[in-house]
C-alpha cells in the first residue's frame, strides 16, 4: 500500500471520455491514433478526454486551459464524478487513501462528494431563496451538522471573502464578483482538501475578475488547498497556475510550468497559444540566471564578474557573507520576489531564485553589479545581470 504522504491529491491515469452509445467502437478509433472529428464521423460518438494522464500535487495550484471544447471540463468534472469515464483511473487521496473515483462504489463517492471534493461553479450556482449565510452553508447542511455549528463556520468563511456584512442579504441584492465569493466561502466551508472551479471568473467584468484571481492566491497561501482550475484565458493560467495542463482536442498537448511553457512550447497550438505573451509578466530569475556552477572561485569567494573585480565570499554552502568591490568592502541588500522593494540601499542585491523578470529590469536600474539569486535555503543559486536578462527576452522572441 502506498505511503499515506506520497499519494498525490489528483491522479488522471490514461483516462479516456466518451460521451455516446458506441464507446467500445470510439476506444478502439481513439486506440488507432484517430482524431476527434473522425471518431464522431465514424461513430456518431463524441471524444471527451483521450488517454489523459496528469498528477496534481497536494497543495497545487493545477490549470486546465485550452480552446473551448478542448475538454477541460470535461476532465475536470471526472474528479467527482460528475463525467463518467470510460477507461482508465482516476485517483483521489481521501481520508489519506488513493481511492479510483471512476470506481469506487456509491458510498464512497457520496463521502467524497461531501468531504473532500468540493466545486465552484462559472456561473455561481446559488439558490435564490437563501439568503448568503445558508447558500454558504449548504455543504455543512448536507454533512448533517447543526445550525448553530454551520453558522460559526460559515460566518468565519464570510469573513475570509468579505461578505459578512451580507450574510443576510439574498442572491439578487448582490453584484456577480460578490455572488462568486458566496460560491467560494461555500466551497471553503466544507473543508475539502480539493477545490474544483471550472472558469469561476470568466462571467466577470475584467477587473473584478483580476480583483478576486488576487484574493484567491491571497486566500491560498493560509488554506492551502489543492485547487484545480479551468480556464480559457492563458493570462489568468499563468498568473494562478503553479502547474498548467493546455489541452487540445481533448488531449493534453503540454504539461508544465508558466515559463517553461512561454520558453519551450511544446506544439505549434501552444506556440500560438503563448505567442502574445509578455513574458515580462511570467519568467523568473531561476529561468534566466547564469548558474552558480559556471562561475570562477578563488577559495572562498565568488568572482562576479570577468575581471575579478567584484568577489563574493561565501560559506561552506554557498550563502553569501560579504561582497567586496575593487578591493573595498560593499553593501548587500535584499529585494522581494514580486516587486522588487529592497530593503535597504546597497552595491549588490540579493533576491530570491523566483524573483521576476520585471522586478529584475528594475532593480537592476539600482546597481551596476549582477543581482544574486539564492534558493530557498539562502545558498546562491546563481546571477542575473543585463546579459541574462537579454538573453531570456530574445530566446522568448526566437521562439515565435
Amino acid at each position: 500500500m502506498a505511503d499515506p504522504q506520497t499519494v498525490p491529491a489528483i491522479e488522471f491515469r490514461h483516462v479516456d471520455i466518451v460521451f455516446g452509445e458506441r464507446r467500445k467502437a470510439a476506444l478502439k478509433l481513439i486506440d488507432a491514433g484517430k482524431t476527434r472529428d473522425e471518431i464522431l464521423a465514424s461513430t456518431d460518438a463524441v471524444l471527451g478526454a483521450a488517454d489523459v494522464s496528469l498528477t496534481v500535487e497536494r497543495g497545487e495550484i493545477c490549470v486546465l486551459m485550452g480552446l473551448s471544447g478542448s475538454g477541460k471540463s470535461t476532465i475536470l468534472r471526472a474528479v467527482n464524478r460528475l463525467n463518467e469515464v470510460a477507461r482508465g483511473e482516476v485517483i483521489v487521496r481521501h481520508e489519506g487513501c488513493a481511492i479510483d473515483v471512476a470506481k469506487c462504489d456509491v458510498t464512497t463517492l457520496r463521502d467524497i462528494r461531501t468531504h473532500t471534493v468540493s466545486m465552484v461553479f462559472q456561473q455561481f450556482a446559488l439558490l435564490p431563496w437563501r439568503t448568503v449565510r445558508q447558500n454558504a452553508g449548504l455543504g455543512l447542511e448536507l454533512q448533517g451538522l447543526s445550525t448553530a455549528e454551520r453558522n460559526r463556520i460559515v460566518d468565519e468563511k464570510l469573513a475570509m471573502v468579505g461578505l459578512t456584512q451580507w450574510a443576510d442579504k439574498y442572491a439578487h441584492e448582490l453584484s456577480g464578483g460578490m455572488q462568486q465569493r458566496v460560491g467560494l466561502a461555500r466551497a471553503f466551508a466544507t473543508n475539502a482538501d480539493i477545490l474544483l472551479m471550472d472558469e469561476p471568473f470568466s462571467a466577470l467584468d475584467p477587473l473584478i475578475r483580476t480583483k478576486l484571481q488576487d484574493e484567491l492566491l491571497e486566500l491560498q497561501q493560509s488554506i492551502k488547498k489543492t485547487i484545480l482550475f479551468v480556464s480559457h484565458d492563458l493570462d489568468e493560467a499563468l498568473k494562478l497556475g503553479n502547474k498548467i495542463a493546455i489541452m487540445q482536442d481533448g488531449r493534453i498537448v503540454q504539461v508544465g510550468r508558466a515559463e517553461d511553457i512561454l520558453l519551450a512550447p511544446a506544439t505549434p497550438y501552444v506556440a500560438e497559444f503563448v505567442k502574445h505573451m509578455n513574458p515580462l509578466n511570467v519568467l523568473r530569475g531561476s529561468a534566466v540566471m547564469r548558474p552558480v556552477r559556471s562561475l570562477k572561485r578563488e577559495g572562498s569567494s565568488l568572482l562576479l564578474d570577468a575581471s575579478g573585480d567584484v568577489r563574493l565570499r561565501v560559506d561552506e554552502s554557498d550563502r553569501p557573507i560579504s561582497v567586496e568591490i575593487n578591493g573595498d568592502g560593499g553593501t548587500m541588500g535584499r529585494a522581494d520576489a514580486e516587486e522588487g522593494q529592497l530593503d535597504r540601499p546597497c552595491d549588490v542585491i540579493i533576491a530570491p531564485a523566483d524573483l521576476r523578470l520585471r522586478a529584475a529590469i528594475a532593480l537592476k536600474r539600482q546597481t551596476n553589479h549582477p543581482i544574486l539569486l539564492v534558493d530557498d535555503l539562502g545558498r546562491l543559486a546563481g546571477l542575473c545581470d543585463n546579459e541574462e536578462i537579454y538573453r531570456g527576452l530574445l530566446q522568448r522572441a526566437d521562439s515565435r
